[in-house]
């Protein structure tokens, strides 16, 4: 039947399957939603149309075998009331209504069977709708929480950048504070130097002053003073 093969892939949708194939099951999930509502509509109005043809065989395989029971106790009462040619046309009616019922039963059969089918289809659909309405706020939930682990997960990387540079800095500031020793170390050399030449300076004063002196006392002597 056509409304069997045209909805077979509903009989076998997995909503887990389908999630895990989309790249944003939190939009996906209600587009998927949206798309059951649709196929429960089509399904309802296609069982409700199969269910009648099998009400529909199921009567007039009743009302055939009603009218060949009937007939049977017709012609059962012809018999007992000694009216065998009665019994023979009832007999003969009722032949021709069983070749009848074996249609109608093979009719009501297969028209069993579809509303079966559809039946199941229909089932599956509104259990898969429960299910989901019942998981949507749950998994729209963890999207959410997904979503901010990778925002934390990507301002944690830049992080480490950020640790870069001011790892980048420190070794800027530690060369900074070196240049200023070694500047400070080479200012205090030089001071130390010009100290050293005004000492030798008076180291040779103090070495000329004796023998000025000696002089002087010299002189005196001389002059008799």
């Amino acid at each position: 039947m056509g409304i069997i093969s045209r909805f077979k892939d509903i009989m076998s949708a997995n909503i887990n399957a389908l999630l895990d194939k989309c790249e944003d099951p939190e939009k996906m999930i209600d587009q998927y939603m949206r798309n059951l509502e649709s196929d429960l509509g089509k399904v309802k109005a296609e069982t409700a149309s199969v269910m009648a043809d099998e009400q529909r065989a199921k009567r007039e395989l009743d009302e055939c075998t009603a009218e060949i029971n009937k007939l049977q106790s017709y012609a059962e009462k012809a018999v007992a009331a000694g009216n065998d040619d009665d019994a023979r046309q009832f007999l003969a009616k009722k032949q021709t209504l069983v070749t009848k019922q074996q249609a109608f039963q093979q009719t009501y059969t297969l028209a069993a069977d579809n509303a079966a089918k559809m039946r199941q289809m229909h089932d599956k659909l509104v259990n898969d709708i429960n299910e989901l309405n019942s998981r949507r706020d749950t998994i729209k939930a963890k999207m959410k929480v997904a979503k901010a682990q990778q925002t934390v997960n990507k301002m944690t990387s830049g992080m480490g950048k950020a640790d870069n540079n001011l790892s980048a800095f420190d070794r800027m500031e530690a060369k900074a504070d070196r240049m200023l020793d070694e500047a400070n170390a080479m200012a205090e050399l030089n001071t130390a130097g010009a100290d050293n030449s005004i000492k030798d300076l008076e180291d040779k004063y103090k070495v000329s002053a004796p023998a000025v002196d000696d002089e002087l006392a010299a002189i005196k002597a001389k002059m008799g003073m």
